[in-house]
């Protein structure tokens, strides 16, 4: 089977050769480490996960590089620099700061702390309306070309790159940061409804000249709304401001080919999933398990309406052979029924051995085969 083809078998329930296999990436902090415990076996790797990783066995997977940001971005600065931290205000005007300890090739070992965004009144969301509109820019120049390539493909075709094609939550948190935001949906219910309509529209705007060349296998819209405890909007803040919308996008979407939609989000979003299933998403990743989540849960509380990407725990990795054998076995009944692409549950932290992820690797890659036998020894 070809990779596309695989792919489309597992999302639709149906038999095939083997089960896709795809991962997120590692942390930098990862990759330097690997490179030291094993720097033949990762001489190779171009460290780009999502298209997929050949000395790792990942199946293929492109992404059509539209641009969904700023045109123009907000001007680069740095405010304040010491030995210890950097401030500065980024391309979509937000100000962080950043802690240096630790930093390997500009990714950091902790979050940054967010000091300032760019929206803060209705007046200052015009100034970014101007920034979100149609442009030839947005596009690949070569597209029309491309086009013609990616009809004979063999492997799946996504919408965008991933984080590139924000969704709602996560664009309305980028403009004007949780707290914020978190009092917006009360305070300035018009501001939000503004920002939600003007957010779907340019969305369909700039999709449509690409999804009028081709055909798109999937795209996700990145979230990330949910925490450990649940998401950080209610359900009913979800389903008056964001879900109409989502539906019209994911209507468009489907009406011009593309097969399926999936949401992007950490922690535990559950009490969201029947809302964005009625808005037509297909698929929830990466299915945190340290928030007490799981896939097999997920499978049983709303059945094969939601297919499932992610849940490998992270943190079971750096526990060695057996315990990555049991956690895996765990997964043995989704992988018979399809609808399931088992991967870490976000990039690979520090903490995991080479050794341990090429076995975990292994372990999955007879997963993923149905030899479901290699997993008992």
């Amino acid at each position: 089977m070809t990779e596309r083809e695989r792919f489309i078998a597992c999302m639709d329930y149906q038999s095939a050769d083997r089960r896709p296999n795809h991962e997120l990436g590692v942390w930098a902090q990862t990759r330097a480490r690997w490179e030291t415990e094993a720097p033949q076996a990762v001489a190779d790797f171009h460290w780009g996960w999502f298209p997929g990783e050949t000395a790792l066995g990942m199946d293929r997977r492109e992404f059509i590089p539209v641009n969904f940001g700023f045109l123009p971005p907000f001007e680069e600065e740095v405010i304040e620099e010491t030995d210890r931290y950097l401030i500065r205000r980024d391309g979509k005007g937000i100000v962080t700061k950043a802690l240096k300890e630790g930093t390997i090739n500009g990714s950091r070992m902790c979050m940054d702390e967010y000091i300032d965004f760019p929206v803060k009144s209705t007046a200052d969301f015009a100034d970014i309306r101007g920034r979100l509109r149609p442009n030839p820019n947005r596009y690949p120049p070569n597209l029309t070309e491309q086009a013609a390539i990616w009809s004979r493909r063999d492997h799946p075709l996504v919408l965008g790159q991933n984080c590139s094609a924000n969704g709602f939550y996560w664009r309305a948190r980028e403009l004007m940061g949780t707290v914020n935001l978190s009092y917006a949906w009360y305070d300035e219910p018009k501001l939000m409804h503004e920002m939600m309509e003007f957010l779907a529209e340019f969305f369909i705007e700039t999709a449509g000249p690409v999804l009028e060349t081709t055909s798109v296998d999937y795209f996700t819209f990145n979230e990330d709304f949910s925490m450990k405890s649940g998401p950080l909007l209610s359900p009913r803040t979800y389903a008056t401001f964001i879900q109409p919308r989502l539906r019209r996008v994911v209507d468009f979407l489907k009406s011009k080919g593309v097969r399926y939609v999936a949401v992007d989000t950490d922690g535990d979003p559950t009490v969201l999933i029947p809302l964005m299933l009625d808005a037509g998403i297909d698929t929830i990743w990466p299915i945190e398990r340290a928030s007490d989540v799981s896939p097999r849960q997920w499978r049983e509380q709303f059945g094969l309406d939601l297919r499932l990407w992610g849940g490998v725990d992270k943190r079971v990795l750096p526990k060695g052979d057996k315990a990555i054998r049991e956690h895996l076995r765990e997964m043995i009944p989704l992988i018979e029924e399809g609808g399931f692409i088992p991967t870490v549950d976000h990039t690979v932290p520090p903490d995991v051995s080479w050794d341990d992820f090429r076995y975990y690797m292994d372990a999955k890659q007879s997963l993923l085969t149905g030899d479901f036998k290699a997993l008992e020894h």
